[in-house]
């Protein structure tokens, strides 16, 4: 029972775009989004986790930004659809912000599992310090319905971040589909449990429609 509730859920948890919204190409020794107009302050990563796969990734440069904003979005959706939010958001709110696909959403590689989904956003994290040198404490988290998952994970991890804001998230997967009331070992993406590991401000912002089963 626990192993097929399990698959059930993973199976309803992802529901990436088909086909992708968009494609990576070269131009000018740059990666490029199709439909996106290139920009010396937008970069286009290709960036390796340890589960073996390759996540494409955004990273919008505002020059009066003094914090970093990590963005995980919801489902049915990819980076060619949230480009335009991404811009408008790294604009008025002067932010940097890095988005990314999930494995196997957008031109990310892989297949869409809780595990490689931790893996995703440890790895693009890790990209904002090593590559951009953002330091932890400067780091907004942001997770929409499905990227509630990972972004807690990462942080409970990560105990110096600036704030976390977690917008229309669920409580696990399988609260999405049934009323339980207490954690089963096969549930996915236990946020109710890791909610109360994170060290700093927490923003909650919900909405009361979804059009998908684990996000809008």
């Amino acid at each position: 029972m626990g192993v097929v509730t399990s698959t059930m859920a993973a199976k309803f948890a992802f529901f990436p775009p088909n086909p992708p919204s968009y494609t990576v190409v070269e131009s000018g020794g740059k990666l490029v989004m199709s439909g996106a107009l290139a920009r010396e302050s937008v970069d286009v990563l290709k960036v390796g986790t340890k589960r073996g796969n390759e996540v494409v990734a955004v990273y919008m440069k505002n020059p009066g930004a003094a914090l970093t904003v990590l963005y995980s979005h919801g489902n049915a959706a990819d980076l060619g659809q949230m480009y335009d939010l991404f811009s408008e958001l790294s604009l008025h709110l002067r932010v940097n912000l890095l988005g990314y696909d999930y494995s196997g959403y957008g031109q990310s590689s892989g297949k869409p599992t809780e595990q490689n989904t931790y893996a995703d956003i440890e790895a693009v994290y890790r990209c904002l310090g090593e590559k951009y040198g953002v330091k932890e404490e400067d780091v907004i988290l942001y997770g929409q319905s499905v990227g509630s998952g990972p972004t807690l994970d990462l942080a409970t991890r990560l105990p110096k971040l600036r704030a976390v804001v977690l917008h229309s998230p669920i409580l696990s997967g399988l609260r999405v589909m049934y009323p339980v009331k207490r954690t089963y070992w096969f549930d996915i993406y236990k946020n109710i449990d890791k909610i109360p590991l994170v060290n700093c401000p927490v923003l909650v912002i919900h909405v009361c429609f979804h059009f998908g089963i684990f996000g809008e």
